[in-house]
């Protein structure tokens, strides 16, 4: 199954986050969403084109300098987590 993520304003709030980083934590966190709801399966809802406004997701918990992609993978999987598959 072929799934694309698109985030059109990911709001990271409480993390020193310089700018430049924030579209390499975008391109990780789309990419590792995608391959877990490829996994999983979406959400009914989500299969034609559906948006979620907000989510509550899950706890990431940050190593002490976490780059960039490894940010956006953790972020990735609390929102799987948020939509009920953790």
């Amino acid at each position: 199954m072929d799934i694309r993520v698109h985030i059109e304003r990911l709001v990271i709030e409480g993390l020193p986050v310089p700018p430049s980083q924030r579209p390499l934590i975008q391109a990780a966190l789309e990419a590792e969403l995608a391959d877990k709801l490829a996994a999983s399966g979406p959400e009914p809802g989500l299969l034609a084109g559906g948006t979620i406004p907000r989510l509550a997701a899950g706890a990431i918990h940050l190593s002490p300098q976490p780059g960039a992609a490894a940010l956006g993978r953790q972020i990735a999987g609390a929102i799987h987590t948020g939509l009920g598959h953790g």
